[in-house]
């Protein structure tokens, strides 16, 4: 399965429709899953680069690192985690300067299966490549990722963005389509395709990449990605499937909605895992293990 987290600030997105004069939006009618997991701290490390082409070292989290990921809402600079995952368009390059300053690292959240009407790139993603609505999440539709012809420029310029802003990583969400209703008839060699694309681009601009869910794919991508980011591996039975990562020395990233911490804190720090309790909403509030 595959949960993934809800959607960022729905009155910042609100303003930015207006500001950008982007379309209206739409429900859902089929939902993505994804799985989490975190724990103790752990230093962080610059890895040499890869083969994929980086201009220079990238961060490589290591595992066990604390993280704080808040998407909704002014994103609350004070929190004693040394990595933050926040919204790529919601937050600007002055708050990734402050995290910086505290010496936090920083993530860039975007959306990258998925097209959303109130981005303010909206406008680029032709309509022959919206499939079907994403169950849940207003305003989404899932995309054909087999178009990497036309979907390479446009995240390759979300990327840019993330790295004009100062971020050190991107985390793109929705990298499991070829395992929903898409509308597409999608394979697992899309999926491997259109993911080490988004690497790619990634390593290419010097930032570090996380590969969020995807359990299935972790051993074709474990060595193309430098982290994971994981939603309810917990609640699902299934944070062994993330070894490969702590394996490699590369952090998971991992959260749960449902369970308490005494139902999940255990095994996450058994297995290496950087976890924590967070809410739906994904607000500042959180409670590690």
């Amino acid at each position: 399965m595959t949960r993934r987290h809800p959607r960022a600030g729905l009155l910042t997105a609100a303003l930015l429709l207006l500001l950008t004069g982007c379309a209206g939006g739409q429900d859902g009618d089929d939902e993505a899953e994804e799985h989490p997991s975190q724990q103790p701290t752990a230093p962080s490390a610059t890895a040499p680069p890869s083969a994929t082409g980086s201009p220079g070292p990238r961060w490589q989290p290591r595992p066990g690192t604390r993280w704080q990921w808040q998407l909704g809402g002014s994103v609350d600079t004070g929190v004693d985690a040394p990595v933050y995952d926040i919204d790529g368009f919601e937050n600007s390059a002055e708050t990734v300067a402050r995290l910086h300053a505290r010496g936090r690292k920083v993530i860039c959240y975007v959306n990258a299966g998925a097209w959303e009407d109130f981005r303010p790139d909206q406008r680029r993603f032709p309509k022959e490549l919206l499939g079907k609505k994403n169950k849940g999440w207003d305003g989404e539709k899932w995309l054909d990722i087999r178009r990497l012809d036309v979907l390479r420029p446009i995240m390759a310029a979300r990327f840019d963005m993330c790295r004009q802003k100062g971020f050190d990583a991107v985390e793109p969400d929705l990298t499991e389509g070829f395992r929903n209703r898409t509308g597409f008839p999608l394979t697992a060699g899309d999926q491997l395709a259109f993911n080490r694309m988004l690497a790619s681009l990634a390593h290419e601009r010097g930032l570090s990449i996380g590969l969020k869910n995807d359990l299935e794919q972790i051993p074709q991508l474990v060595d193309d990605f430098d982290f994971a980011v994981n939603e309810q591996c917990a609640q699902y039975g299934e944070c062994e499937r993330l070894t490969p990562f702590i394996k490699k020395g590369k952090a998971v990233f991992h959260v749960e909605y449902d369970l308490p911490t005494e139902k999940f804190c255990a095994t996450a720090q058994r297995l290496g895992l950087s976890s924590m309790r967070k809410k739906l909403e994904l607000d500042a509030w959180r409670q590690p293990c």
